[in-house]
């Protein structure tokens, strides 16, 4: 997907941030309009977070308008959902997030989900950067309880693994 943006965008960085707000927030444009769900977002507030003038926010969505290619993706693009990550240490949930050596190794995630659940853990929510967006994509995994001392080794003998970070 964001090599397609790239693509269609790769001669007008200004209007890549702009995309690239839209993308990682999950915004979608329909007819013209910038919005999150059903809620019409003003350029103005995409134009303040991407550093970029209102006016480009405006050329970006009608380049999207225009472009078949980018409509498809923006017009029906979604929020991927909240995390629990930030509020889980007041639900007494458990956080770990997982980086790997390579950001297209195969089988961490089912891996991972392996060792927590034979080490009694239920997963809550799983949540995986996409390497094409984020600089150091990491898996985040969130369990039921805190995450005892013990799994965090068998979580650092998974191939491909690099790092470990409990929270």
């Amino acid at each position: 997907m964001w090599n397609t943006i790239k693509k269609q965008l790769q001669d007008y960085p200004e209007r890549l941030k702009v995309a690239r707000v839209l993308v990682e927030n999950g915004l979608n444009v329909k007819n013209g309009k910038i919005c999150l769900n059903q809620i019409e977002i003003p350029p103005v507030r995409i134009a303040r977070v991407a550093n970029v003038d209102r006016r480009t926010v405006n050329e970006t969505v009608n380049i999207i308008k225009a472009n078949r290619d980018l409509r498809i993706i923006f017009e029906d693009i979604r929020p991927a959902g909240h995390s629990l990550k930030e509020i889980a240490k007041h639900l007494n949930l458990g956080v770990v997030e997982i980086t790997p050596v390579d950001a297209k190794a195969h089988g961490i995630l089912a891996n991972s989900a392996m060792v927590l659940t034979n080490g009694g853990l239920s997963i809550r929510q799983a949540i995986v950067d996409d390497p094409e967006l984020s600089p150091e994509p990491k898996l985040t995994l969130i369990v039921e309880k805190k995450i005892p001392g013990d799994l965090i080794n068998e979580l650092l003998k998974i191939d491909g693994v690099a790092k470990v970070a409990v929270y």
